[in-house]
């Protein structure tokens, strides 16, 4: 089972090559996202829809694209195209990440024509008789979308994605170049992390890391929203805080003399599709200047790092965590351990 994930601007034609495609690659289907959002439409609330300016924006239409993708190569197996602009790099590595996740390997294409090709097709493209605003709900927001578009192929899409110039192809000439790419292996599947989903509680163990200015290193995952403290999941049979000390070293390159000391155990309550469990904080002592210069990160894994304070932290962080993180400081301060709930003082 594999995914073919046709991304480009608005107007490049992903869904016409898409259709194209499926019958050049054996026992493949088509799924287009669009019919999620559509749905949501339907089953959310008009003041939750309002509150963002695209469906991509709301994380139940990043959960349902993996859920819904997983679902049909189960129901169907062989290969799942997808046309699917993805211009934010967090929403790509959430997306592919959760299809990692479940051994689905994603093979990520760019449809990639001329700009003023681009524009032309987008003047021509047909629009629906019964939109009677057409030209400015689908031109338009075609034309919006050139611009970030074009930060997205100068920043990270070149180099995460197979680039298909299709200036000078039709749907099928540039689904045969696709087809025959993916097939030769020259389109390999991303190099991303695969990190199962939980199927109960989990204990994880984090590391608060401390520049000289007592900031405190923050890591941000490829294969989950928001920023997060350098740790993991405590494998079976594996001490805690030696968990901790495993996961800073294989995502930072920082390999702690000294057993962490324990700051906060914090219980996370379950939160569909999440299951929680315990959440434990350790702290990992201050970095020299010259160790904190050389932090590393493993790639697929990792999208960046950076030291933070706590108020630059309570920004970056997600409230549970940043709550987590806030009376991890003061039990620092205070040389004891604190016993959370849901980021709660109990006791």
């Amino acid at each position: 089972m594999t995914v073919v994930w046709i991304n480009g601007a608005f107007g490049a034609g992903k869904t016409t090559t898409a259709r194209e495609l499926i019958e050049l690659i054996p026992n493949s289907t088509l799924f287009d996202p669009e019919v999620v959002g559509a749905a949501l439409t339907h089953l959310l609330p008009a003041k939750r829809l309002a509150e963002v300016g695209d469906f991509q924006d709301l994380p139940v239409w990043r959960r349902l694209v993996v859920d819904t993708a997983a679902g049909m190569l189960a129901e169907l197996g062989g290969t799942l195209v997808v046309p699917m602009t993805l211009l934010r790099q967090e929403y790509r590595d959430e997306i592919f990440g959760g299809l990692a996740a479940r051994r689905i390997p994603v093979h990520h294409l760019v449809l990639a024509p001329a700009e003023t090709i681009l524009r032309e097709r987008i003047a021509a493209r047909e629009i629906p008789p019964e939109l009677s605003d057409g030209e400015l709900r689908v031109r338009q927001w075609s034309y919006d979308h050139i611009e970030p578009y074009r930060t997205a192929l100068l920043s990270w899409l070149t180099s995460d994605a197979h680039l298909v110039d299709t200036s000078a192809l039709t749907p099928h000439e540039a689904a045969v170049r696709i087809a025959e790419a993916v097939g030769s292996g020259a389109v390999p599947a991303c190099d991303i992390v695969q990190t199962p989903e939980p199927t109960a509680e989990t204990l994880a163990a984090g590391v608060l890391l401390f520049d000289e200015e007592d900031r405190v290193l923050l890591v941000d995952p490829t294969y989950k929203p928001g920023w997060e403290f350098p740790g993991g999941v405590v494998e079976r049979g594996e001490a805690p805080a030696r968990a901790g000390m495993r996961e800073v070293a294989e995502e930072t390159g920082i390999r702690l003399q000294d057993v962490p000391r324990l700051l906060v155990v914090d219980w996370e309550r379950p939160a569909p599709p999440g299951f929680g469990g315990l959440r434990l904080l350790f702290d990992g002592g201050r970095l020299e200047s010259g160790e904190a210069s050389r932090v590393l990160l493993p790639g697929p894994e990792l999208r960046a790092w950076r030291f933070a304070t706590e108020q630059e932290a309570a920004e970056m962080l997600p409230p549970v965590r940043y709550e987590r993180l806030r009376w991890a400081l003061r039990a620092r301060e205070r040389g004891t351990a604190l016993y959370l709930e849901a980021g709660v003082p109990v006791g």
